[in-house]
């Protein structure tokens, strides 16, 4: 047989194994199919390709353009996703074990796509919340922003998936502005080789952006400065290892990672054997024992239920089990195939055995599998393994060993506390589910387990049909979790992606603040256009670029007639001496929405034109009442453009009311979507 070598694509070359490659084993058959690894590596040249010039051409580029590459790259894999399916057979997974890696992998290159197009500007530098004023007068400001780190991101990913596990780091890192240079597992690196190949070929990433090391990654940690960044998902001992190195600590550099962890499901107290929440319950246990072949770091190890319900949860369980067909994972009728390797079952078997010292083995067998192809009796398979603890409060192996694998362990509680107390017993994981109906059970356990894990997940027949399963990560949520799942968070919108970058306190004026985030801030220069704002196209249109209204006077008449059409007769606007009590109002004021359309009134231009829509308000606040007599003004300023498709964009204006004294009546954010060309 032929064996296929796994190469490493570095500093812009595909390098070949070297003598010293490692054999892989394919999961099936046992046999080596394929090798992978060279210790000749330059990775002191790696990492100044990524620095020089992988991340020189990914800054210059803004959010928008890094996601729309994300969006062409996500395409072009959907594209070629089949010979991923098929090369992924040999680590023993099914096609639906692929789907959830592969389709899932690039679903979330996707959603990091729109969100970088939606959440984050059209710019090179992100604003972390609102402008800080930090003098009497306005004249002194501060604004935190984000920038992309000047280093490489080395992502280290697990066996179990390929392509998620890169997909999932890769996308946020490169929607940053930061090169990459992805360490996939070597039991399953030649899944990941064809991905990054598949990716490189495209011609979609600049030049430097992306570098693979098939194999070990020789002294790369030792050469890192505090411009890089680690990101690590596996066991914790490795992670323990890798981020306690001395070069690590003293260089302070980021090192995030995403461990396995003790994950538990509990069935809440309401959910007895003949409800549909029991029924979701064991679907969902059932589920994650057996998607790919339990070797998820988010698949559920410990289960948790009523002690009343335990042996109709064994029962049932266990019947779900027996009909889980285990073998090869081409065939159409099979469930379940098998682990990655031989030595991966070897340790699943030990770590079983660990738990068996407190724990009953209720179904499966842990000898050697009887597979009914002959031609698998070498492959890496293994019956799903499900035991039961009858004193989780003594035990301890059960709450600390992660035997992963299709392996879980049933315990019972007396009551909720004591559900949290087991939960937390895992000292830390990426996820813990809840099946209930009963929103005081939910609440009392987000309040008791919240700070013990990375994600809640709650299910019952309300949200079952749209649920996304216990062991889903979203990319539009956090993933990670305190503790032994490793202190880290990835994924989670531009939460991930601000993992990769820096946030820095600007301080200065306000015209420096609106110059570094090209975003309008009171108080910085005013520009004053050849005409009409509403008349000029989006890119016609410059930030800063203002208008003064004429003043318009607001009247009795005015808030009655306002009160009349549209039903809103609050005593305020209507019963002088009820809004003289009042300790806000100095008698009757004129509403806050006839403010606003008056303010509309006064600076809207009426012609047809760029303006196409206006979709919205933000940050709307009233400061100071107007009293019948009062006059009003307006001034209306392009605070931000936003590209959003090739025929518009959004514009973001700042919109200040004031009354006849120049004092700020109110203020909000306009949002219009301005055509192109007209």
């Amino acid at each position: 047989m032929t064996i296929l070598d796994v190469k490493s694509f570095a500093h812009g070359e595909w390098i070949t194994p070297g003598s010293d490659a490692r054999d892989i084993e394919h999961a099936v058959t046992g046999d080596v199919f394929a090798r992978a690894g060279n210790d000749q590596l330059d990775v002191a040249a790696m990492l100044d390709y990524a620095r020089s010039i992988g991340g020189r051409n990914l800054r210059k580029h803004t959010f928008h353009d890094r996601a729309r590459m994300l969006k062409a790259l996500a395409i072009h894999l959907g594209e070629h996703k089949q010979a991923l399916y098929d090369i992924s057979f040999a680590s023993g997974a099914t096609l639906k074990d692929h789907k959830i890696d592969i389709d899932g992998g690039i679903g979330t290159m996707f959603v990091f796509a729109s969100k970088g197009r939606r959440e984050m500007p059209d710019s090179q530098i992100y604003l972390d919340g609102d402008v800080e004023q930090l003098s009497r007068n306005r004249t002194f400001l501060g604004h935190h922003v984000y920038t992309p780190m000047q280093g490489a991101a080395i992502h280290i990913n697990a066996f179990n998936f390929p392509v998620w596990g890169m997909l999932e780091k890769l996308a946020p890192t490169l929607l940053a502005g930061v090169p990459a240079i992805v360490k996939p597992a070597t039991a399953t690196c030649y899944v990941t080789e064809l991905a990054v190949k598949i990716m490189l070929d495209s011609g979609l990433l600049p030049k430097g952006a992306l570098q693979l090391v098939s194999g070990g990654i020789g002294n790369m940690l030792d050469l890192l400065t505090c411009q890089d960044t680690v990101g690590f998902t596996g066991s914790a001992q490795t992670a323990f290892s890798l981020r306690s190195s001395p070069h690590i600590l003293k260089n302070s550099i980021q090192f995030v990672a995403e461990q396995d962890s003790l994950n538990a499901t509990i069935l809440g107290p309401d959910a007895t054997p003949e409800s549909a929440e029991f029924n979701i319950f064991i679907k969902e246990a059932h589920r994650e024992m057996t998607a790919k072949a339990g070797q998820k770091c988010t698949a559920i190890r410990r289960i948790i239920a009523p002690d009343p319900h335990i042996d109709a949860v064994i029962d049932a369980l266990s019947e779900r089990l027996s009909h889980t067909i285990v073998g090869d994972p081409t065939r159409n009728d099979v469930h379940m195939g098998a682990l990655v390797s031989s030595n991966q079952k070897s340790d699943v078997l030990e770590k079983a055995s660990i738990l068996s010292e407190e724990a009953e083995l209720v179904f499966g067998d842990m000898n050697p599998f009887d597979a009914t192809d002959v031609d698998l009796q070498r492959g890496a398979f293994l019956s799903p393994l499900l035991f039961h603890c009858q004193r989780p409060d003594t035990a301890e192996r059960v709450h600390d060993t992660e035997a992963f694998g299709p392996v879980s362990t049933i315990m019972g509680y007396r009551d909720v506390a004591h559900a949290i107390e087991l939960a937390n017993r895992g000292q830390g994981s990426l996820v813990a589910s809840v099946v209930t109906r009963d929103t005081e059970v939910a609440r009392e356990i987000v309040m008791g387990a919240g700070a013990f894990h990375g994600r809640l997940y709650f299910n019952n027949r309300d949200s079952e049909k749209e649920s996304t399963g216990h062991g889903s990560p979203l990319p539009y949520m956090v993933h990670g979790g305190p503790g032994r799942a490793g202190g880290g968070e990835e994924l989670g919108g531009v939460r991930g992606v601000l993992h990769y970058m820096q946030r820095t306190a600007i301080q200065g004026s306000p015209d420096i603040l609106t110059a570094v985030g090209e975003q309008w801030v009171p108080g910085s220069k005013e520009l004053t256009g050849p005409a009409h704002p509403f008349t000029r196209s989006f890119h016609e249109l410059q930030i800063g670029e203002s208008i003064h209204t004429a003043p318009r006077e607001v009247t009795l008449e005015d808030i009655e007639h306002f009160a009349k059409f549209t039903g809103d007769t609050f005593y305020a606007h209507m019963d002088e001496q009820a809004a003289k009590k009042n300790p806000f109002f100095p008698g009757r004021v004129a509403h806050g929405y006839l403010l606003l359309s008056f303010a509309a009134g006064l600076f809207v231009e009426p012609n047809e034109g760029p303006v196409l829509a206006n979709t919205g308000l933000d940050k709307l606040r009233f400061m100071k009442p107007i009293e019948p007599g009062e006059f009003i003004k307006v001034r209306l300023t392009v605070k931000r453009k936003t590209p959003r498709n090739d025929e518009y964009g959004e514009v973001r204006w700042h919109v200040s009311l004031f009354n006849a004294n120049e004092e700020l009546a109110a203020e909000y954010e306009l949002l219009t979507m301005n055509a192109y060309r007209h």
